[in-house]
């Protein structure tokens, strides 16, 4: 044949295969110069493949599983160390990332500019706590007040020292008048009260205010000291305290003969008594004696034309008097 038939067949053939798919088999190569070449993975099975960049997302076929394969694009670099996945098919696009490549998460610095305002905020909060600590830190209860007192910082001034509540001043003792319900004779019908002893004395109010027993004498007087101007002396003949304690004794208005009773009272400038052992109403109940003292409820009504009378309640002393030192 002639030469330039030859030239002819073999330039068409060439030019046929370059219009080509890209071969699809293990060794199956594109052809022409002026193409590159990427190698890319079968998803369903791995096989390898060659494609020419042209062809990149084309459907080819995978010659080892027959299975419908969506040629993935060129990668833009020509570094050839890593192989890409090609696309089933119906199924979205893999996502090829380099196995020799390690990501890490960019690495968050805390903006300097933010730990300064952090940092001052801190220290304005700390500030203030200090300075106003003498409002934040007062008691808010519902209690009783206490006295302590909290300072305030320097412009305001300590708030007031609370008072104890005053004292309330003992209640007066007033005596009864006297009449007949409270001068009575019959000892049957008298009622002790549970107040201090009061009464009247030959027509003069009477309120006890020192009760003591000694040598076998009990004192009911007004007054603490000195000599007794105003009060009653219940002589039992010389009878000890602890003879009496819990004992009780009636003297009705018949009896021959009691206890001695004397009565003083100041008329003016002059001092008076009046001695009695018969004719009179007493009821005494003595009460149990304890650290030398005699408790008990007295109930005392004379037969003087005043209507002298005493009831209520006392604590005598019953300590016995220190020896007289022996005359020299």
């Amino acid at each position: 044949m002639h030469t330039g038939f030859w030239n002819w067949l073999v330039n068409s053939i060439t030019k046929t295969e370059q219009k080509a798919d890209c071969r699809r088999g293990a060794d199956v190569k594109c052809f022409g110069a002026i193409m590159s070449e990427f190698k890319f993975a079968c998803p369903v099975c791995g096989q390898h493949m060659k494609c020419d960049s042209a062809h990149g997302g084309e459907v080819m076929e995978c010659p080892t599983c027959f299975q419908k394969i969506t040629a993935p694009q060129a990668p833009a670099s020509e570094d050839q160390k890593f192989i890409i996945t090609g696309t089933k098919v119906g199924e979205k696009p893999v996502l090829n990332i380099p196995t020799d490549r390690v990501m890490t998460a960019p690495e968050k610095n805390f903006p300097m500019v933010a730990m300064i305002a952090v940092l001052v905020v801190v220290l304005a909060a700390g500030a203030a706590l200090f300075v106003f600590r003498g409002k934040i830190f007062k008691s808010g209860g519902t209690g009783a007040p206490t006295n302590e007192v909290t300072s305030g910082s320097g412009d305001e001034p300590a708030p007031p020292k609370i008072q104890p509540p005053p004292k309330l001043p003992k209640p007066i003792i007033v005596a009864p008048p006297a009449s007949d319900t409270n001068w009575m004779l019959a000892l049957g019908v008298a009622t002790i009260p549970g107040t201090p002893v009061a009464g009247r004395i030959h027509g003069q109010d009477f309120i006890v205010e020192r009760t003591y027993f000694q040598n076998g004498t009990l004192t009911l007087r007004a007054g603490t000291r000195g000599p007794v101007e105003s009060g009653c002396m219940i002589n039992f003949g010389g009878a000890l305290a602890e003879a009496l304690a819990g004992q009780t004794i009636n003297v009705t208005t018949n009896a021959d003969k009691a206890a001695r009773v004397t009565l003083r009272w100041k008329d003016g400038d002059q001092q008076s008594k009046d001695s009695i052992d018969s004719g009179y109403a007493l009821r005494l109940e003595f009460g149990a004696l304890a650290n030398n003292r005699l408790p008990g409820k007295i109930y005392l009504c004379t037969p003087d034309p005043e209507k002298s009378y005493l009831m209520g309640t006392f604590n005598a002393d019953a300590r016995k008097p220190k020896p007289k030192p022996p005359k020299q």
